[in-house]
């Protein structure tokens, strides 16, 4: 991806200015330790910290001094507690989340395109006047980027807990676009009116000051940010300014980075910094390490870096650099904007499906009313059956869907439960239904060649595949086919066992979350060409993934069906494992060594191929098995398989035979949908089909 690419020289950067100041910091922690907060810093950063807040001149130098005794620190004259700032006391207003609530609607997610269209990466970027946003110089370095690209706004969860709508701007850097690889920011205009005919001003957008005395060492800052791309996040007052260079700032946390163009505010609700950067963890041989303390790969996004300390920009030098640069005149224009006019306030999302807010008024007797919207739906000639029930349910908010996923989640963990009350794998039954699937085949089989054994299987395979199943793991794979003998999940490639009841759970919160994203898609899909809205499907999968592995990646047949709800490839893998593998075909490494694997054992990534940590012969003999299915829909390329690379799936079936977890796979799945692997049911087979004749 091309920030975590270009985020390697920003970093290289960072740490040789950390690493000179290493004696400084020390000082400074001596004294951050010793509570000697107002001695941190320099005297006179202290002093423009403290007359900012409202403290007279007198007052603040005798502060610093120390000769000030204190025995009740009044609140500021802007509504800031010295106490907090003096004696690191964390209580804050109910107001200060109100405020950063409102602050958070102008800081949009970034999808970095090439010129193709083509996502390349994700960044945070927030508005700094009507019409300009400010990012990351290795976010959006050139104008041409910057044209390909744009924002989107309201990618979070809403107050009920469920997705709000996006809204998306194309940005504008033919009309304004300043970028400076030093200080390592971009401002770019964006369109006032999206294709959709959404104003940007009802996100609203926040003033940059130039002023110094916004923060000093000591103080907490927070960042609202797009980690990765993922849904917006803030880290709360989790990090802790505690350097001050003359361009940049220093702080650092163990809990909360930041990501790159993110706001960086202090208690205020004031920028101070723009996120761009930091200090990794490394091994002994200079490798990043990520919060796993494995070797941090460029895939994994830079939310997984190890950091120790952070860096922002100092927006004061940001606005100087804004400020000093040559500009047309309608650029003047939009500059002057920027620090001249009102910002005006957000307007706040809509609430999104049954999300109500009520009213309530308290009497003096202590009676509390409640003042609710009604709202009524009314359906005529509903059809009824012939018990004379319904067939559906009137209740005026839209739980009609809802109740049908109930009605599958509760499905789903009752044949959960029923596992524990059967037979896991019953081999004399599984051999009696083998030999009736198999019928004249399984005499007949020594007598064909290559070819006509290729073929026979292919048929048999595609005429049985009586039921196809829509893609959805939480309901088919989960609660029974992929349960291992002690009816626990474990992930294809790593091996780490997950309870399937979470796992199912958790797909199902996930299928929610992406139907209501899919059915908000939907309503714009005719204002989108057809490219951008199969991006856009495409950047919602990416989102909201499934614990669940496509042996087959699904972008090697356009994620059609039968194939994508192919229980014989399915198999149950975390997250991180399945973003890893991607969809790179499978290799043996000739140098693969423990000392190499990476991402928590999920396996070796090298270019574009992978070698799982485990599961070979089961992925292999899925791969064979896709092979004689489908034939044409794995192509003859590199990227996919060359016909050499066969073998090593050959290998790997002769090397790892199939276990009684890949039997009962394979019985359960011929109950489920009707057909059979003959990789599990004849491994002695592998060597004798012409796999080949299944590359496109």
């Amino acid at each position: 991806m091309k920030i975590a690419t270009e985020l390697r020289s920003v970093i290289a950067e960072t740490e040789k200015r950390y690493d000179a100041r290493q004696d400084k910091r020390q000082e400074i922690k001596s004294k951050l330790d010793a509570s000697e907060l107002l001695q941190a810093d320099s005297p006179e950063r202290v002093q423009k910290r403290l007359q900012r807040l409202g403290v007279e001149r007198f007052t603040a130098e005798a502060l610093i001094d120390g000769r000030q005794p204190l025995p009740s620190v009044p609140q500021t004259a802007s509504g800031f507690d010295l106490e907090r700032l003096l004696w690191k006391n964390d209580l804050m207003r109910v107001s200060y989340l109100e405020q950063g609530t409102q602050i958070a609607r102008s800081v949009g997610r970034i999808q970095i395109k090439d010129a193709s269209g083509r996502l390349v990466g994700y960044g945070t970027g927030f508005l700094v006047s009507p019409q300009l946003l400010i990012t990351n110089n290795h976010v959006l370095s050139s104008r041409q980027e910057a044209s390909s690209s744009h924002v989107e706004f309201n990618y979070q969860l809403g107050l009920d807990g469920k997705p709000l709508t996006s809204v998306f701007f194309d940005l504008d850097p033919n009309t304004f676009f300043i970028t400076d690889e030093l200080l390592d920011y971009t401002l770019v205009a964006v369109k006032s009116v999206n294709r959709s005919g959404a104003d940007l001003s009802r996100f609203g957008w926040y003033r940059l000051i130039e002023a110094e005395g916004k923060i000093i060492i000591g103080e907490s800052v927070s960042i609202i940010q797009h980690p990765s791309g993922e849904l917006k996040q803030v880290a709360l007052r989790e990090n802790q300014l505690i350097d001050v260079l003359p361009n940049f700032l220093h702080y650092q946390t163990d809990t909360a980075p930041g990501s790159s163009g993110s706001p960086v505010f202090n208690d205020q609700w004031e920028v101070v910094a723009l996120h761009h950067s930091g200090v990794p963890e490394r091994d002994n041989r200079g490798r990043i390490l990520n919060i796993d303390g494995q070797v941090w790969q460029e895939e994994e996004g830079e939310h997984r870096i190890a950091w120790k300390a952070n860096e922002g920009v100092r927006i004061s030098r940001i606005i100087k650099h804004i400020k000093a640069q040559p500009l047309s005149s309608l650029a003047k224009k939009l500059r002057k904007q920027m620090f001249e006019a009102n910002p005006v306030p957000p307007v706040a999302p809509k609430v999104e499906a049954d999300a109500t807010e009520l009213a309530v008024s308290i009497a003096d007797d202590g009676t509390a009313t409640w003042t609710i919207p009604l709202q009524v739906s009314v359906q005529l000639g509903q059809p009824v059956m012939a018990t004379g029930r319904p067939v559906h349910s009137v209740n005026g908010n839209g739980s009609q869907r809802q109740q049908a996923e109930d009605d599958s989640l509760e499905a789903a963990l009752a044949e959960l439960r029923e596992a524990a009350r059967k037979p896991y794998y019953d081999q004399e039954q599984d051999e009696q239904e083998r030999d009736a699937y198999y019928g004249d085949l399984i005499d007949s089989a020594d007598s064909l060649d290559s070819d006509e054994l290729y073929q026979e299987l292919s048929d048999l395979l595609s005429r049985t595949h009586r039921k196809k199943l829509n893609y959805k793991p939480s309901s088919h794979v989960y609660p029974w086919v992929d349960l291992h003998p002690d009816l626990k999940i474990r992930s294809i490639y790593s091996g780490q066992t997950f309870d399937p009841a979470d796992l199912i759970r958790e797909d199902f919160r996930t299928e929610q979350l992406r139907a209501l994203r899919e059915h908000d898609l939907k309503l714009r899909e005719s204002t989108l060409s057809r490219e951008r809205y199969a991006q856009e499907l495409a950047l919602l999968e990416a989102s909201l993934p499934y614990n669940c592995e496509h042996v087959v990646p699904q972008s090697w047949f356009n994620r059609a069906e039968p194939m994508r709800g192919d229980l014989h490839h399915l198999f149950a893998c975390e997250v991180r494992c399945n973003s890893f593998r991607s969809n790179h075909p499978f290799i043996d490494f000739d140098d693969y060594e423990e000392r190499d694997i990476i991402r928590d054992g999920c396996g070796k990534l090298s270019g574009s191929q992978f070698e799982p940590s485990q599961g070979k012969g089961a992925v292999a003999r899925a791969t064979l098995y896709f092979l004689l299915r489908y034939p044409g829909d794995i192509d003859n390329a590199v990227n996919e398989y060359k016909v050499e690379r066969i073998e090593t799936l050959l290998e790997w079936h002769a090397k790892f035979p199939p276990t009684e977890y890949e039997k009962h796979r394979n019985a359960a799945i011929y109950e489920k949908q009707g057909n059979r692997n003959p990789l599990i049911d004849f491994p002695e087979w592998g060597d004798r089909i012409k796999f080949s004749l299944g590359l496109g």
